[in-house]
């Protein structure tokens, strides 16, 4: 290392230990957390949000000064980040257009190449510009691929294969922002999860939390598959973490709660953290498979049948960090929540 790499390397580290951070997507389901948690449990960030505009019904941490938030408009190619980004030494990319069940688009890659891979590209370049120093990435599991075989596990050093618009819209963002960093002195992060869960989360697990809070019988009482899950406050942990940490620095890491269950195991925790009794018939694998391929659901079952395991060492063994919920803690959190609001 020369001496003026070095400098360089000592300046990003004075400048990353009281950070003023950017958050897009601040008012989503993970920045919403992460902003409560970054003002309140983490000292020394100066704390500033993106929004598309400003609701009346903005929930901003109360320790948030009012200029905190910055409205930006849609976020697109053209986002002009000018003002947004004076100062800030991290900013944390969370603001996606996300993958959508049943896509009407009529070029749904198109739409999330604008969204996902263009804004963040032109962000990240925006943010180089304005001497940002590091740029932390939310991805997706997806940018490997939708299933494994079981006992199967995706690394870091898997092959990305996305299949879909979303997955390979998040993994060209990915390469975008390398090369903007590789051209600059800016670092990034990437973090790929899987599913992510927690109060408040939409789509696929609050339709199953619905199941099992209505006490209906459900034909998935012996499904052996196993996949990886990431609590919200897991997650907004780990994004805390590189904040920070110099071992961070370009570097891509997959995370998940580090303990992988089965469908059935699932929806047990789910009826245990909710206090419900379940009823989980025994019905075949195969016998579910055939009856969704019938009814058009076979990518539910996919999803319910399915294995997609990430092997998640890597964050623990090089930041050595550790996950502050087990995953049955981070299930009883989302359930006991879901009846709380339901």
């Amino acid at each position: 290392m020369t001496a003026q790499s070095h400098n360089q390397s000592q300046e990003v580290s004075q400048r990353l230990q009281n950070p003023c951070v950017l958050i897009t997507g601040a008012t989503g389901f993970v920045g919403s957390r992460l902003a409560t948690y970054l003002s309140t449990q983490v000292p020394g960030v100066d704390l500033r949000l993106a929004v598309r505009h400003r609701p009346d019904d903005l929930q901003v941490p109360n320790v948030l000064p009012a200029g905190s938030i910055e409205v930006v408009g849609d976020i697109n190619p053209h986002t002009n980040w000018t003002n947004s980004l004076v100062g800030v030494d991290v900013v944390i990319h969370l603001a996606a257009r996300v993958h959508v069940m049943n896509d009407v688009a009529l070029d749904p890659l198109e739409e999330y190449r604008n969204a996902n891979t263009l804004a963040t590209i032109h962000l990240a370049q925006e943010a180089a510009k304005a001497g940002v120093k590091r740029f932390i990435y939310l991805s997706s599991i997806k940018v490997n691929g939708e299933e494994t075989s079981l006992g199967q596990s995706y690394s870091e050093n898997s092959t990305p294969a996305p299949i879909d618009p979303y997955g390979v819209s998040k993994w060209e963002a990915e390469l975008g922002l390398e090369k903007v960093c590789t051209k600059t002195s800016m670092e990034f992060v990437i973090i790929r999860p899987p599913l992510v869960y927690g109060p408040g989360v939409k789509a696929n697990f609050q339709k199953l939390m619905g199941l099992v809070a209505k006490g209906l019988p459900l034909p998935l009482g012996t499904v052996h598959n196993q996949r990886s899950m990431l609590a919200l406050d897991n997650l907004v942990s780990f994004i805390a973490e590189v904040i920070k940490n110099p071992l961070a620095a370009n570097q891509c890491f997959l995370l998940s709660d580090g303990q992988d269950l089965s469908t059935t195991q699932l929806l047990k925790l789910l009826a245990k953290g909710m206090g419900k009794s379940i009823w989980l018939l025994p019905v075949p694998a195969f016998v579910l498979r055939a009856a969704a391929q019938v009814l058009g659901a076979s990518a539910a079952a996919d999803r319910l049948l399915g294995s997609l395991q990430i092997d998640s060492s890597k964050a623990r063994q090089l930041l050595q960090w550790q996950p502050p919920l087990s995953a049955e803690d981070g299930i009883a959190i989302a359930a006991k929540a879901y009846i709380k609001n339901s």
